[in-house]
């Protein structure tokens, strides 16, 4: 493991260095970007999507920054920022079975999964079905993994605290990725499991950086390479008792997602660049707000219907917003017409590159 942790604790360092080199505001807006990426994508792992708007704006409530127009978040908002908020920021204090069972109640206030019911802040006792993890149509299920009984998770959960609470041996990037796959395969909650083993392992993160200053997100790229993901969980729960391979996957996770960081950096450096290059340029608050929207890495394609969503006005408005800005060379028109038409920034400033649809 020595090559592998190596990498990953030097891309760490590097990324440690151009933080503390920020200001406070452009630090701060990197947490914020941080911790809303984690919330969204540990839940996109999961099939789930969450309103992205709603989780910046209760993460930055709970930051206590002021990023303005804040939308009104839901409970299942509120639980997932809650639980990865207290996961990074709490990092120092013991992992308990309450505090786990909190974190399940977080994720899941109206006690329900869907239409099924779930026990809440509670060990699965599996009175209707063993535990297990399928896909596939109904009848030709393929079950990919069958955790162990319900009668021995209170044993094995006991086992696990003591030891992430306990273990002061062991590298913490290494305690992180085992974390991650001990609880896993324990599986000991009827739902949610995915998504509390990912704050396990970022809490175990945050503790091999004594800091809750987190701005690289785990969860964000293993939602990329979600199946990559599955695959060396699968194979690894499979298998025998030596985890290895899924060691020096984890690890290699972990670098890319700090490397990605590296970029989201380097896009924040050039933002007020553009912006400076846009000083003489006569913006209403709707154009603004898409702009902003655009230099901080706009998802997909800008098209007229989403210029609506976006700035809350009508079609038309939209159509002559986007054309004024294309005018003033702001946006230009992507290949394509009809329908299809849609628009990215025009080449003005050093601005960093939209996410590809």
């Amino acid at each position: 493991m020595a090559e592998p942790l190596a990498a990953a604790r030097h891309t760490q360092g590097r990324l440690a260095g151009r933080l503390e080199s920020l200001g406070f505001a452009a630090r701060d807006e990197a947490l914020l970007r941080t911790l809303t990426a984690d919330v969204l994508k540990t839940s996109e792992i999961e099939g789930e999507r969450l309103d992205s708007d709603q989780v910046r704006s209760s993460v930055a409530r709970r930051l206590g920054l002021d990023i303005g127009g804040l939308t009104p978040a839901d409970r299942q908002v509120e639980g997932m920022v809650e639980m990865t908020l207290d996961a990074t920021r709490n990092f120092a204090a013991p992992l308990t079975e309450e505090r786990l069972f909190a974190w399940h109640a977080a994720l899941f206030p109206t006690g329900r999964s869907g239409m099924t019911r779930v026990a809440v802040g509670a060990w699965r006792d599996d009175r209707s079905a063993p535990m297990q993890v399928v896909s596939g149509p109904v009848g030709r299920e393929r079950v990919h993994f069958e955790a162990p009984a319900a009668a021995r998770v209170r044993h094995e959960m006991a086992s696990f605290l003591a030891w992430i609470n306990g273990n002061v041996t062991t590298d913490p990037l290494l305690v992180a990725a085992q974390a991650h796959l001990w609880f896993s395969t324990i599986h000991p909650f009827d739902d949610g499991n995915g998504r509390i083993a990912r704050a396990i392992a970022d809490l175990a993160l945050a503790r091999s950086e004594r800091s809750s200053q987190r701005v690289y997100s785990m969860s964000a790229q293993i939602q990329q390479e979600r199946s990559a993901y599955y695959g060396i969980l699968e194979r690894t729960q499979h298998g025998t008792l030596d985890i290895t391979h899924w060691m020096q996957w984890f690890l290699g996770c972990l670098t890319r997602a700090v490397e990605s960081a590296h970029v989201t950096f380097d896009g924040m450096a050039a933002t007020p660049r553009a912006w400076d290059s846009l000083r003489a340029v006569s913006l209403n608050d709707r154009q603004r707000l898409i702009v902003t929207r655009l230099l901080d890495g706009f998802a997909g394609a800008l098209t007229t219907s989403k210029w609506v969503a976006l700035a809350k006005c009508s079609q038309d408005t939209a159509l002559r917003d986007i054309l004024q800005l294309v005018e003033r060379g702001v946006l230009v028109r992507n290949v394509g017409g009809g329908r299809s038409t849609s628009y990215a920034l025009g080449p003005i400033g050093d601005r960093r590159p939209q996410t590809p649809a």
